[in-house]
């Protein structure tokens, strides 16, 4: 038997004659063919459309089934938060019946409104490009087997009309769609009819402006792959790299890495006051950009992307002298494997080891964790010197904004443990078979 596949079924004119076609073709293909169906509960006729899908579908032999959501308000609009719960909804229901390709009914004028709401935004060819007639969204649909099919892009609506029309095709109205508050309701209403008196078929010339930003998109993705090979420095970009670009070059490969990351588009002066900052900084300068979804930052001439991380109960800046200090954590060890800290975002593990403290020692210690409070030294080994912390977060790469967050161990006033460095080896015992090391786990809370 054939792969099954599904239809985004609202009840609307466009999904319906969509339904409909595919009922018929499925038939004579022998295809499992499914319709799945997300009630909002916006409109006071949302139970009367799901009744009305779940007849026409019932009527076609065709399977249905529908999912409830629930809208909360949020930034972005009631629009914006009812297209990712339809999504989402879509794609767990094709996840539990089996369903790898869905077909939604947009058409030929749904991608013209796309095109021309993009331009009214001023987005770049990724937005001009409009639709694809297939494509994966993951992030979208919550399911990476899934794809999105538009079969009924070339067709007009006013071809869909006369085919429902054609064939009796009962369809219900969602009375949103006339609502002018919402863009698209503006510009399909006002904006488009004068389109079509003054630029008769405007539509397919719209859908090959589309094509070409596709074909141009393309191409920026390639040299994008290409520019990003030679910056990548395991995760992170070579700034000097950078540099050696032109700016539209470095805007268009810091896109596609955002996007590689899973991250939201930034804007075009967010980009640009960015690029020069890393441009202009020093060599040896510490730069922090905010993005809304993670911190970009330089350290010894690279790019990172890290999370946006809550602070640490006890965190400070360690070189401002005027922040009151308080105490640590004080505990006592006996014996456990680990100890979890969360006021200090991780576990302490203690490890049977060739090299550390003797473990009769360690348990009578009255043990303190804390974030450093600057000044302190560790001496790694017998025949190294007594550093400062900061020499030694320096000889282990270690970036400025993970150091504020290291906590260090005490015994009174000797420092026994740094997280990202190691121990010091004052106290270190001398009898193999006892031996207890220390190391540090972060975890997120």
């Amino acid at each position: 038997m054939a792969p099954s596949v599904a239809i985004a079924y609202s009840g609307g004119l466009d999904s319906s004659a969509l339904l409909h076609l595919a009922a018929q073709y499925a038939s004579a293909s022998d295809i499992p063919l499914f319709a799945f169906h997300v009630h909002h509960g916006i409109s006071p006729n949302a139970d009367a459309w799901l009744a009305h899908c779940e007849a026409a579908c019932a009527a076609l032999g065709v399977p249905f089934a529908a999912r409830r959501v629930v809208l909360e308000k949020t930034k972005s609009g009631v629009e914006a938060a009812a297209r990712k719960l339809r999504y989402a909804a879509l794609g767990a229901l094709c996840a539990e019946h089996g369903v790898r390709l869905m077909l939604t009914a947009h058409h030929l004028d749904d991608q013209a409104e796309t095109v021309l709401l993009q331009l009214l935004r001023g987005s770049g060819t990724a937005g001009l490009s409009g639709m694809d007639a297939a494509n994966a969204a993951p992030e979208l649909l919550g399911n990476p087997d899934l794809v999105m099919a538009r079969p009924l892009l070339p067709v007009s609506r006013q071809q869909l009309e006369a085919y429902v029309a054609a064939y009796g095709i009962a369809w219900v109205e969602d009375e949103s769609n006339t609502h002018p508050r919402y863009a698209r309701n503006a510009l399909r209403h006002q904006v488009m009819p004068a389109l079509a008196t003054a630029f008769p078929g405007y539509q397919e010339r719209f859908a090959r402006s589309a094509a070409h930003a596709q074909s141009a998109q393309r191409l920026l993705t390639e040299l994008a792959v290409q520019d990003l090979a030679g910056c990548l420095v395991g995760d992170c970009i070579d700034v000097a790299q950078l540099r050696g670009m032109s700016l539209a070059r470095a805007y268009n490969m810091l896109r596609y890495w955002f996007g590689l990351r899973a991250l939201r588009m930034p804007s075009t002066a967010w980009l640009t006051e960015m690029v020069t900052q890393l441009v202009e900084a020093r060599h040896d300068a510490q730069l922090l950009v905010t993005h809304p979804d993670c911190h970009i930052r330089r350290h010894r001439d690279r790019l990172y992307i890290t999370p946006r991380l809550a602070d640490l109960a006890g965190q400070r800046d360690p070189d401002d002298e005027g922040v009151f200090v308080k105490e640590g954590e004080r505990f006592t060890w006996s014996g456990e494997a680990s100890m979890a800290f969360p006021a200090y975002g991780g576990v302490l593990h203690f490890d049977a080891a060739e090299q550390g403290f003797e473990a009769g020692w360690l348990r009578a210690q009255s043990l303190q964790i804390d974030f450093r409070k600057g000044g302190e030294r560790l001496k790694p080994a017998a025949n190294r010197p007594t550093r400062p912390l900061k020499y030694h977060y320096q000889a282990c790469n270690v970036p400025a904004w993970e150091r504020e967050r290291l906590p260090v161990v005490t015994s009174g006033k000797d420092l026994l443990f740094a997280a990202g460095i190691g121990m010091d080896c004052h106290h270190f015992g001398s009898t193999p078979a006892s031996l207890v090391s220390l190391r540090w786990e972060a975890r997120p809370a």
